[in-house]
């Protein structure tokens, strides 16, 4: 009995080593006995800035009382701390699952906002954090198409919300900086003589981005493009209405 004692120990003693060096014991669930308390716990993590423990705390309040406003609230609350955790992909997918379950929800207008803000600070360059973010102008256009299109989605839907005012001001902004990217990808065309795809960037900028100032040096571009391709009538249709919208502009003197 002893030697089987004895032939045991090692398997005893390795097993006390895996659970002194690699084992965590599971954390507590919330011992709240109704929503409104579990909302509370939650609530108290998220204004001490433990973002982290707030998602757990409206997850499980979620998992344990599905229904009813607290649960909806812990939705929007857990859309709130993934932003401030910088988690961005979280933020759309936890705002567009709010919205699809609750599109009359008086907090609906926020999920779009936060969605909006979340594709307007999106990075495509998070494995190299030490360097200085970059404008908007110069990121994947992609992020601020998505971010014009769910603002756009807020003052539409919403046109009386607190968040249509600063929405509208973001729209603005996000126009100048996809104008931009598409000016500066004519450019670049233009530099390495593929005129006809800088032509194709010169006037989606003006179709769709009308009103922008960058619409003036996309005609600019049409002028070159076309001289280039010596497509005659097209570059001196271009040049008059450069002319006729921009009489001061400094491109004409280049032309």
């Amino acid at each position: 009995m002893i030697k089987s004692t004895l032939r045991s120990l090692p398997v005893v003693l390795a097993l006390c080593f895996i659970a002194a060096c690699g084992y965590t014991p599971p954390k507590p669930g919330s011992t709240a006995k109704d929503p409104q308390s579990a909302y509370k716990e939650g609530k108290d993590l998220l204004d001490d800035g433990s973002y982290d423990s707030a998602i757990t705390a409206f997850e499980q309040l979620e998992a344990r009382f599905p229904y009813g406003r607290y649960a909806q609230q812990a939705q929007i609350d857990t859309i709130y701390a993934h932003y401030k955790l910088g988690e961005m992909e979280s933020v759309v997918s936890s705002a567009d699952r709010f919205i699809r379950q609750h599109p009359n929800h008086p907090a609906a207008d926020y999920a779009y906002y936060l969605k909006g803000l979340a594709y307007e600070n999106s990075k495509t360059d998070e494995w190299l954090p030490f360097l200085p973010r970059q404008p908007l102008s110069e990121r994947d256009a992609k992020g601020a198409q998505n971010a014009f299109d769910t603002f756009r989605q807020l003052v539409t839907n919403y046109p009386d919300s607190r968040y249509a005012e600063d929405s509208r001001k973001r729209m603005a902004e996000l126009v100048e900086a996809l104008a931009t990217h598409e000016l500066n990808a004519a450019n670049y065309y233009l530099k390495r003589r593929a005129p006809v795809a800088a032509v194709n960037r010169a006037q989606y900028i003006i179709v769709n981005y009308s009103n922008s100032p960058a619409v003036e040096e996309a005609l600019a571009i049409l002028v070159k493009s076309y001289d280039t391709l010596k497509l005659d009538k097209l570059r001196n249709d271009a040049e008059r209405v450069l002319r006729q919208n921009y009489p001061q502009s400094r491109f004409l003197a280049q032309n």
